[in-house]
């Protein structure tokens, strides 16, 4: 369940940050590609859509909810004299992840790039807590969304074409208070590497990003003021970080420059180290 806003008031500024670091300069990685992003209207999401439509791609946005955060990323994208794509919809179900692929193809006739990011998780620190319907919905937007959407975008994708799916730190080390969240991103991580062997010889790479703590819109929603006091300070480099910091490593992966690099993960999470 949502957490109220009191106290939350001081911790908006992280979210007002923008999406794409100062000076920070496209150099075409991606010219005349295209990608889709899930959960590309904020957060982290929102930051690798622009961070692409800044080095040359088209980008269509698959949001769930909110129109004006969507209409905020789709001009943020056309500011970058790209075109965009806002499509919304409930990616658990498989007729709707088949759907927008189609819209995609349509609209823009090819996919280049795609970014498996849309994710919910709710904090519960009693296992007692996690209802089978919360189970199901966390494992059906996180986990099952991704092999919907990349099904349907195989028929598309051809070779050279990137996947990307968004895992999280906790895959890797666990969390006593979002344990359902973090058996997805186990999953999604086991899901990467399976499809990488999979689909090498189609000549398309499947990497992942595993972000530490970021400051998003959903991190605001599901968090008391007491966990937002101290979130990100566990880190060696003491503090959370900010979408603009994780998005170049989605960059980096969905461009030739990572063209010898499959089934692997980034970790950008302020200096914890992870086993591979």
């Amino acid at each position: 369940m949502a957490r109220s806003t009191y106290g939350k008031k001081k911790f908006m500024k992280h979210l007002e940050v923008p999406p794409v670091q100062p000076g920070y300069r496209g150099s075409g990685k991606l010219e005349g590609k295209v990608a889709l992003v899930t959960g590309g209207d904020s957060g982290i999401g929102r930051s690798v859509a622009v961070y692409f439509a800044r080095e040359g791609a088209d980008v269509a946005i698959v949001y769930r909810q909110s129109d004006k955060d969507a209409e905020q990323a789709r001009e943020l994208v056309v500011a970058e004299g790209r075109a965009c794509l806002l499509i919304k919809s409930d990616i658990a179900s498989e007729a709707n992840c088949r759907q927008l692929v189609k819209k995609v193809a349509r609209r823009f006739g090819r996919l280049d790039v795609l970014v498996n990011n849309a994710g919910v998780h709710e904090e519960d620190l009693d296992l007692a807590d996690i209802s089978a319907r919360q189970l199901q919905r966390t494992f059906e937007v996180n986990m099952f969304s991704m092999f919907y959407i990349t099904k349907a975008a195989l028929e598309v994708m051809g070779e050279g074409a990137a996947v990307i799916n968004t895992t999280s730190v906790t895959a890797y080390r666990g969390s006593d208070h979002l344990v359902d969240y973090a058996a997805t991103k186990g999953a999604i991580v086991a899901f990467t590497r399976s499809l990488a062997e999979n689909l090498v010889s189609r000549g398309i790479r499947v990497n992942g990003v595993a972000p530490g703590p970021i400051w998003t819109p959903l991190v605001i929603e599901a968090f008391d003021a007491a966990h937002l006091s101290k979130f990100g300070k566990d880190t060696p480099m003491k503090r959370a970080g900010y979408p603009h910091e994780v998005a170049p490593a989605y960059v980096y992966l969905a461009s030739d420059d990572a063209s010898y690099v499959t089934g692997q993960v980034l970790h950008v999470n302020g200096g914890d180290l992870m086993a591979s």
